[in-house]
């Protein structure tokens, strides 16, 4: 399995779409785009302006927004998750959605995807600079509790998230060794 952080393309637009279609119309953590949207062509070509204008330094952003690099994780050109790298936190992050947030389509979860997608994002981080990173998840996702804990994640807390739509949220700190 090779699987690789890809910037939005159209060139993807029908794995893409294939892997949009997965959530069934669900939240997509990490994917940058609004739950029920229709995974057409034009959102896809309106997603990748937007992945390209959010990746640009000093870019104007919507009110309340972060510059953030959003990445679809790829294998053999195929779409098998998303994943974003957000460049700062705002307090909404800081308390619900960190650095990174990340998915793996339904077909192709527990197979170590997000592990090897979260291992390149934070080669990105350390080489830009980054000398920590917060992530979150769900008090009850166990495949996220395990994947940020394996790739060295320290609890700071387990928060109350109900005005985030969600019971409880795990907040985790990893430190990015420096060398």
């Amino acid at each position: 399995m090779t699987i690789a952080l890809s910037r939005p393309s159209i060139d993807l637009f029908d794995s893409w779409a294939a892997a949009v279609a997965e959530f069934e119309g669900g939240h997509i953590d990490g994917g940058g785009f609004e739950q029920g949207f229709v995974p057409d062509r034009a959102a896809c070509e309106a997603f990748v302006e937007k992945a390209e204008l959010y990746a640009t330094p000093g870019a104007e952003l919507p009110e309340g927004h972060v510059r953030c690099d959003h990445f679809w994780i790829t294998e053999g050109g195929q779409v098998v998750g998303f994943l974003s790298f957000r460049r700062e936190l705002n307090d909404w992050l800081r308390r619900f959605g960190g650095h990174i947030g990340y998915s793996v389509i339904p077909s192709r979860r527990r197979e170590g995807i997000v592990r090897e997608a979260l291992r390149l994002v934070l080669r990105v981080a350390k080489a830009e600079g980054y000398q920590r990173v917060m992530l979150t998840c769900d008090d009850d996702n166990v495949g996220s509790i395990r994947t940020i804990e394996g790739a060295g994640g320290e609890l700071e807390d387990v928060i109350d998230a109900s005005e985030a739509g969600q019971p409880r949220v795990r907040r985790y700190w990893i430190e990015l060794p420096r060398n």
